[in-house]
């Protein structure tokens, strides 16, 4: 009897040992497993992180030199010769037109001219708005741009952009201007886009909005 009883807390004593070594290995599998999924979430976290930051970039860059473009004009003004062989002035005195781009407040215009003129002659778009699109449309660019440059309001300044893109649309629909079209379609993608990776945004003076 006492053999018995001595063989069976043997087995015992073994059964709970394979058991513990069984929840020890369970427990090192879950805690390598949790700490392997915690360095790919942020790994994963990282990686869309600096994909915002490079499209927001992008972006603000393309509305900030848009809006200051429709500032610049050029100039033509005269300038003297130069001799190539010698690199000093003609002595003839010959003078040549040379064209200078430069910036200026009255040199703005919203819409280009030619399509300006185009716009003027569809009966869709009412005067008074396209005369108020033309006053507004370069500082709107700049604005917002600006605004998702430094992060102010960072889905704001996105959705404002993306409602520019389709009033523009809206326009070169009108006029038929199927090229313009398709590169705001693609303006308007990479807005989306970027509001959808927004959560991720790290870098910004007010990230609420």
């Amino acid at each position: 009897m006492a053999k018995s009883q001595q063989s069976f807390a043997v087995k015992y004593q073994i059964n709970s040992n394979k058991f513990f070594k069984i929840n020890e290995l369970n427990e090192t599998k879950k805690t390598s497993g949790g700490e392997a999924q915690g360095v790919s979430t942020g790994c994963c976290s990282c990686d869309q992180t600096l994909a915002f930051l490079v499209l927001r970039g992008w972006l603000a860059v393309r509305a900030i030199l848009t809006g200051v473009e429709k500032f610049g004009a050029y100039q033509t003004i005269q300038k003297p010769l130069i001799d190539p062989v010698t690199g000093m002035e003609d002595p003839s005195g010959a003078m040549i037109d040379v064209k200078i781009k430069y910036y200026s407040l009255t040199n703005y215009s919203g819409i280009p001219a030619p399509l300006k003129d185009k716009f003027a002659n569809e009966p869709l778009l009412p005067h008074s708005a396209l005369s108020a699109f033309d006053h507004l449309l370069g500082p709107a660019l700049i604005i917002t741009g600006v605004m998702l440059l430094l992060g102010l309001g960072t889905r704001l300044s996105l959705f404002l952009q993306g409602l520019i893109y389709i009033a523009l649309t809206v326009g070169l629909i009108l006029i038929k201007q199927d090229d313009g079209i398709s590169w705001l379609g693609i303006h308007v993608a990479l807005v989306a886009f970027a509001l959808i990776l927004a959560k991720h945004n790290k870098f910004a003076l007010l990230k609420k909005w």
